[in-house]
């Protein structure tokens, strides 16, 4: 261990040893009070101030938190909100469409209903139809086989069937006759 001891130079002093990691009396007396005026002043002026800033962020933080968490709490109620109109919405699509089906459903039906009644009217009007062109043929038969018949017989006969009764007995009797042999043969 060395130490350094350096003496002092100068005449009037009487030997003592300087140590330059140790301050002189004087300077921790001056240093001591330029701290405490230093530290006086701080704490009467810039501390208030620095504390008041820091408050202030803290409150903004505080606020910026409450912000936060009150954000994501909206966002968790619209989620929930947002899922159950989702579900709603789906609920009621199945249901339309459900009650689109029904109502294919129905419409087929009435649809097929119409068609067979259409069908059945049409095959009405039809039968109607064929029976009066029946009708009709066979009044235009027996007035067409009715004068065959009679310019037949007369040609037979050798005389003239110009008499409208006579005329009339023989054709009607011709038709039932040739009616009997229609209706045996089916």
């Amino acid at each position: 261990m060395n130490r350094l001891i350096i003496f002092a130079a100068e005449p009037g002093e009487s030997g003592s040893e300087f140590v330059p990691i140790f301050p002189t009396n004087y300077d921790i007396l001056w240093s001591t009070i330029i701290f405490v005026i230093i530290a006086v002043m701080f704490m009467r002026y810039l501390l208030p101030k620095l504390q008041k800033v820091l408050d202030e962020r803290a409150e903004l933080i505080q606020g910026g938190i409450s912000k936060a968490e009150q954000a994501q709490a909206d966002a968790a109620a619209a989620l929930e909100e947002y899922t159950a109109q989702l579900r709603d919405a789906r609920t009621e699509a199945a249901r339309i469409r459900e009650d689109a089906r029904h109502e294919a459903a129905q419409i087929v039906a009435d649809g097929r209903e119409k068609a067979a009644l259409d069908a059945e009217r049409i095959s009405e009007t039809a039968g109607k139809q064929i029976d009066a062109e029946r009708q009709q043929a066979v009044v235009s038969l027996r007035a067409d086989i009715g004068s065959l018949a009679t310019e037949l017989a007369s040609r037979i006969v050798g005389e003239s069937l110009a008499d409208d009764a006579r005329q009339q007995r023989l054709i009607d009797g011709f038709l039932d006759e040739l009616e009997n042999s229609v209706t045996e043969k089916s």
